[in-house]
């Protein structure tokens, strides 16, 4: 299939039916500081994103979801967030923002932007006037300042610990130059966490979906969205040794998974409900279950919430059929699609992490110890056909930047190039997150791979990516763009997301094999090639020849 017998996306609000379009849709993750620098300053920024479009409507995505672009001082790339209103001027302006959002509902691409209410950054005005105003007031009263343990007040209030590592408590100097409170940060010092049960808290983040809805967006992905409210007394708690730092393998964490969330996200809901276009909320929330995240999506809360279950699944065929089937199950079971995701900006991307074994373990959360060392060409193959599997699911897919070209993990940055706060925190001891946001190339033999006006790139880019860039694949049949526009034509043109997954007897245990629909999809994750049935081919992960499908390859297969 070539590009000319794509799906054509209609501009929104023309031919393109908007009902519910969340249930179905493809939605491609956007980094901004990593996507199409165009200012020149080697850092994405929202121009870029405008000029790069065209790209994105030729991929065949239903919408995009930027990361977020608000004013910042970037210590946490951007989700510790000064003015949660306005641009950050590293990434332009909000007209830049206007006219990319009117650029892409032209191109039939909807626009989620990212939203993070667990914790603004110190430098938000409100956190400013806290450490100005004494405690007990209506100014401290907005986040969680807490007296300290001890004699005087030097011990913190519990024994929390930080998702970036070290504790989770700073004390404050007060204005008369004593030792003071406590303020609790789930992630970096200069992350305070809001307190949810203050109700300037909640006024001000209706305003805030208000001012966003108001220009246009069609929804929002919500950070740390099992964060927010935290247990009554703040009990002491400490997690595993070796579990996952945002709480995705434990139960009873007194800031994670909440009750009382909920009720936050059916307020949402409504404020939602106000506007035209059916627009979504989707939940970042890590939880142990596909049924307790399941809660988070029940009619009057959220549409969609991350499918990590799946994205931490292992390249194992028994796991996967059964977190397929069980998110299947749990989510219809509420009235919400489950949604599909194999990479985003905090985990190691699924073209390096499907190559790793159990003793080189893949790390799971943000900040893995280490992302091992994977053979490239096991991980981009595995990649393919993992990819061929997750869009022919039922539900709404994730993409993330890059991944339709078949990038890895970028796993040796020099030390004094990283940034992300992970890496400070813990003294280098976890990797961070800066392998999977390095800049993402466009043009082959170009300075930065294209990435930049300038040549500039903020994290260094390997001599792999110029292979990789997407003027090198894109006329090329058997590269992973091709194969990704294959496929995301077809799911269109087929209606897979709508569609109803039914398992296929006969078939050995490390293979997956089901149909949608019409189609046929059998993915080998054995050690020995496997016969196919009479079909004809629609796609396959991999070129092969004759009836045997290979290992480590995905196959979609029309009756006929």
């Amino acid at each position: 299939m070539n590009t000319s017998t794509l799906s054509t996306l209609a501009p929104i609000g023309e031919s393109r039916p908007g009902a519910e379009w969340w249930r179905t849709a493809v939605i491609y993750q956007i980094y901004p500081r990593s996507f199409a620098d165009a200012s020149g300053d080697g850092i994405g920024d929202l121009r870029g994103i405008t000029e790069r479009l065209p790209h994105l409507q030729e991929l065949g995505v239903d919408a995009v979801w930027l990361s977020p672009f608000y004013r910042s001082p970037q210590k946490d790339a951007g989700y510790d967030v000064a003015d949660y209103c306005d641009v950050d001027p590293l990434f332009g302006t909000l007209e830049d923002f206007d006219r990319m959002l009117g650029e892409a509902h032209g191109r039939g691409i909807r626009v989620i932007v990212d939203l993070v209410p667990n914790h603004s950054s110190d430098q938000h005005e409100w956190f400013q006037a806290a450490l100005a105003a004494a405690p007990g007031s209506r100014e401290r009263a907005r986040y969680m300042f807490r007296d300290g343990n001890g004699e005087q007040g030097e011990l913190p209030p519990n024994n929390w610990e930080s998702v970036f590592g070290g504790p989770a408590w700073t004390r404050v100097t007060e204005a008369d130059g004593t030792p003071g409170q406590w303020y609790l940060h789930l992630f970096d010092t200069s992350q305070p966490d809001f307190d949810w049960a203050n109700a300037e808290v909640q006024d001000e983040f209706r305003r805030i979906l208000r001012f966003w809805l108001d220009r246009g967006v069609d929804g929002f992905r919500v950070d740390v969205a099992h964060g927010l409210v935290k247990t009554d007394g703040l009990p002491d708690h400490l997690p595993a040794v070796d579990g996952d730092s945002m709480g995705g393998d434990a139960d009873d964490v007194p800031y994670w998974g909440q009750e009382g969330v909920h009720e936050i996200y059916r307020d949402w809901n409504r404020v939602l409900a106000e506007y035209e276009g059916d627009r979504a909320l989707c939940a970042e929330a890590w939880l142990p279950t596909v049924d307790k995240t399941a809660l988070w999506v029940r009619p009057d809360e959220m549409h969609q919430a991350f499918n990590f279950s799946y994205l931490t699944t292992e390249w194992d065929a028994a796991e996967l059929r059964e977190v397929i089937s069980e998110s299947l199950r749990a989510y219809p079971a509420v009235g919400a699609p489950s949604t599909w995701v194999l990479s985003n900006h905090d985990v190691v991307r699924h073209a390096s992490r499907l190559a790793l074994t159990a003793e080189n373990p893949q790390g799971h959360g943000i900040g893995p110890a280490s992302p091992g060392q994977p053979i490239p060409e096991v991980g981009l193959r595995r990649a393919r056909a993992a990819t061929a599997l997750m869009l022919a699911l039922p539900g709404s897919a994730y993409l993330y930047q890059g991944e339709e070209l078949g990038l890895p993990e970028v796993i040796h940055l020099p030390d004094d190039a990283r940034q992300d706060p992970t890496w400070f925190r813990t003294e280098g001891e976890r990797y961070g997150r800066d392998g999977c946001r390095v800049p993402i190339p466009w043009e082959s033999g170009a300075p930065s791979y294209g990435f930049s006006t300038s040549g500039e790139s903020w994290l260094p880019q390997p001599a792999e990516f110029d292979a990789l860039a997407r003027s090198a694949q894109e006329d090329d049949p058997d590269s992973t763009l091709w194969l990704y526009r294959t496929l995301l034509a077809a799911r269109r043109d087929l209606n897979l997301g709508a569609g109803e997954l039914t398992w296929l007897s006969g078939y050995a245990d490390d293979v997956l094999a089901f149909s949608n629909g019409d189609l046929t999809v059998i993915a080998n994750l054995g050690a020995e090639p496997v016969a196919l049935p009479a079909g004809t081919l629609i796609a396959a992960s991999d070129a092969f020849e004759g009836g045997l499908l290979p290992v480590d390859t995905t196959v979609w297969l029309a009756a006929g």
